[in-house]
């Protein structure tokens, strides 16, 4: 029984180690698979997680790379930016560059066009300063010889004769008040007496001067002012004279530069043309006329110069009609060409002595009659 049993037994164990070995085979098998899919599933879990870790590890790679990237495009940025702001302070730069470009163009035509007002007010060539005065000495120097025997062409035998005979020749001829004078010193011949005449007298003699109402006001007035704040004498300080009644600074400077031996520029109707004509200036008030013409000559020649430009005007370069073509100073003068250019047309249009005719002194001094001249007829010679 044992013996079946350990046969049975055996018998059993063998088939059941045989079924027990296939069952082990199976389940090794089923191991081995099992393994193999756990295997596989964990090799497939690994993967993710691999993949996972390589990902992780590739983000830092790529946001290595990345930022690299970024940090190389704001680099290409930045420059851009750099560029930008460049372009925009560019603008900027080059936006007050037209600006100012804008303004200096329109300060430069504010300024050309007054720069060159000013230099054809000075001379129409563009004339510098020092070549103006060059100019302007050369034809008071040509006007010297012209004019040797030049003084002033109203008769005085003192500073009183002198300061009321220029206050009669406003608007009028110095010709015609030399006519005049003689009757009026004859009865008024010193300050005083005329200071005491009777109105109605003085502008009877008056008369032929023209505004003989308001000329015999002032020469009243001024005698009375001589006698009564100067003592009768004809004071020899600008500032003194002009406070007499129908003085002005270009009566002064006549009685100054005459009968004081003081310098001085009268500035008359004709000295004014003149000058502007020649472009010496171009101011046309008589005391803005005197200090820029003063500052063009040394003072010592004032007086002189006022008599050749004034001696000028009365002979050769007329208000209406200059004689262009028989002036002697044509090629220094600027308006050449204003009045007759001929020269036998313009010669015919001289006056004074320059015409062959008398002057306007009855009284010249002996320079003049040397020279050529003629003394102008009395009042009523004809």
């Amino acid at each position: 029984m044992s013996a079946e049993r350990d046969s049975a037994v055996g018998e059993q164990g063998s088939d059941g180690g045989r079924k027990t070995a296939k069952a082990a085979k199976t389940a090794a098998a089923g191991a081995s698979a099992a393994a193999r899919e756990a295997a596989s599933a964990s090799g497939k879990r690994a993967a993710p997680a691999k993949e996972a870790a390589a990902g992780k590890k590739a983000a830092p790679g790529k946001k290595a790379a990345s930022a690299p990237a970024r940090k190389a495009v704001p680099s290409k940025k930045a420059p851009a930016a750099k560029k930008a702001p460049a372009k925009k302070p560019a603008p900027l730069k080059k936006a007050p560059a037209p600006r100012k470009q804008l303004v200096a163009p329109k300060k430069a035509t504010a300024s050309v066009p007054a720069a060159p007002a000013k230099t054809v007010a000075a001379h129409p060539r563009g004339e510098s300063r020092t070549a103006l005065v060059r100019r302007a000495r050369r034809i008071n120097r040509e006007l010297a010889e012209v004019y040797p025997y030049a003084h002033p062409e109203l008769d005085f035998d003192n500073p009183f004769q002198l300061v009321v005979a220029t206050v009669l020749s406003a608007q009028t001829t110095d010709l015609r008040v030399n006519q005049t004078t003689p009757a009026l010193f004859a009865k008024y011949p010193t300050p005083e007496d005329l200071a005491a005449a009777d109105p109605e007298e003085v502008e009877e003699i008056l008369r032929p001067t023209g505004f003989f109402r308001a000329k015999t006001k002032s020469v009243i007035g001024l005698s009375k002012a001589l006698v009564e704040q100067f003592g009768g004498e004809v004071p020899g300080r600008l500032e003194d004279l002009v406070k007499l009644p129908g003085v002005g600074r270009k009566t002064a400077f006549v009685v100054l530069g005459n009968a004081f031996g003081r310098p001085g520029i009268t500035v008359d109707t004709h000295f004014q043309r003149l000058v502007r004509r020649w472009k010496w200036t171009d101011e046309t008030d008589p005391d803005k006329i005197e200090a820029a013409v003063g500052a063009l000559f040394p003072k010592s020649d004032w007086t002189d110069l006022s008599h050749h430009v004034i001696w000028h005007g009365r002979r050769i370069c007329h208000a209406r009609k200059p004689a262009c073509g028989a002036c002697p100073i044509a090629p220094l003068c600027p308006a050449y060409g204003e009045g007759e250019t001929d020269p036998e047309k313009a010669r015919k249009l001289l006056k004074y002595e320059k015409a062959g005719q008398p002057g306007q002194r009855l009284k010249p001094p002996q320079a003049y009659l040397d020279a050529g001249g003629r003394a102008a007829p009395p009042l009523g010679a004809g």
